[in-house]
């Protein structure tokens, strides 16, 4: 007589199981807007809190938070490792990027609340849009769910952020291998509209290059010498440096981008009709921006069982 289950149905059953585990790893695995909702119901009503009350003292602080997101994701994804060592002190952030007492005091205040739940890569996702949402920007719903990562790399991130000496076709290229179009490429670059650059990174431009608005290099010249004052500081935006709005793409049409990879956007290239086109229309700008930072927000995150949830943001557990 047959045995009940031939070694075949056995063989079958088994791999439908695999198969069922696997996907149902995969859904678990999503992120997702309510991930906190019951782990951690006061998460993002701390972090608002936290960001609006930074934002209020240093309106500068927004743009700080917004880069602090955007160099995590273009580094082996949304991990938190901008916040490790090893890339914190990577040459294309050390004395650069900052607002780590902000990301620090949130998850403080985050632990107190709900030990070990909510991960560094989330706040910093958070933080961005509600930096945005302070100076006047729209927001977004931000996936959430993500891990941090036990380790950085410098090298990675000197590899894969871009300069703010890029050509066009460098922005292009360096965009597009994170899977972004070129439109989504230029929304993006418009969250130059909030914050400051340093003289070092913008002398070249204001002493050797001449698609520059004469006027805009003298004021700038002052408060940035040919040698000395690397880091004076000026508004990426010269027209409203502490609201989220559309006026980097008027100045660069006035060709007063201050970095050089600003003023390529609009330098008789394949992208000055989308700066013309976000310069008349700030909704078309602000809906195409949020859309960009969901997307940015999903770069390669470390979910389900991956990575870690670290207690301190600035060291693997």
């Amino acid at each position: 007589m047959a045995p009940f289950f031939s070694i075949p149905s056995i063989l079958t059953t088994i791999k439908f199981f695999l198969l069922f585990s696997f996907l149902v790893g995969m859904v678990s695995a999503q992120l997702s807007s309510t991930f906190y909702a019951t782990s951690c119901p006061n998460a993002l009503s701390t972090i608002k809190s936290a960001v609006d009350s930074a934002v209020s003292s240093e309106p500068r602080m927004g743009a700080s938070l917004l880069r602090l997101h955007f160099h995590d994701c273009f580094v082996n994804g949304c991990d938190a490792s901008v916040l490790l060592d090893e890339e914190r002190q990577a040459p294309p952030n050390k004395n650069s990027i900052r607002g780590f007492e902000v990301i620090d005091t949130i998850k403080s205040q985050l632990e107190d609340l709900c030990l070990g739940v909510v991960s560094c890569a989330d706040i910093l996702a958070v933080a961005a849009r509600d930096s945005v949402v302070a100076l006047d920007g729209l927001g977004w719903t931000v996936e959430l769910g993500r891990r941090d990562s036990a380790t950085a790399s410098g090298d990675a991130a000197i590899s894969n952020l871009p300069s703010p000496f890029s050509s066009l076709g460098e922005l292009i290229n360096n965009f597009s291998s994170k899977g972004f179009t070129v439109k989504e490429m230029v929304a993006l670059s418009g969250s130059h509209t909030i914050g400051q650059a340093q003289c070092k990174n913008f002398r070249p431009r204001i002493y050797n290059e001449t698609n520059i608005d004469s006027s805009f290099t003298t004021s700038l010249q002052s408060d940035c010498p040919s040698t000395g004052g690397d880091s004076n500081l000026a508004p990426l935006d010269v027209t409203s440096s502490e609201s989220f709005d559309n006026e980097y793409f008027n100045n660069l049409i006035s060709k007063k981008g201050l970095l050089h990879s600003d003023q390529q956007l609009f330098n008789g290239g394949s992208t000055d009709s989308l700066v013309d086109a976000y310069s008349t229309n700030s909704e078309s700008f602000l809906t195409d921006f949020a859309n960009a930072m969901v997307k940015m927000g999903e770069l390669s995150p470390l979910t389900g069982t991956s990575g870690q949830i670290r207690t301190n943001c600035n060291k693997a557990n």
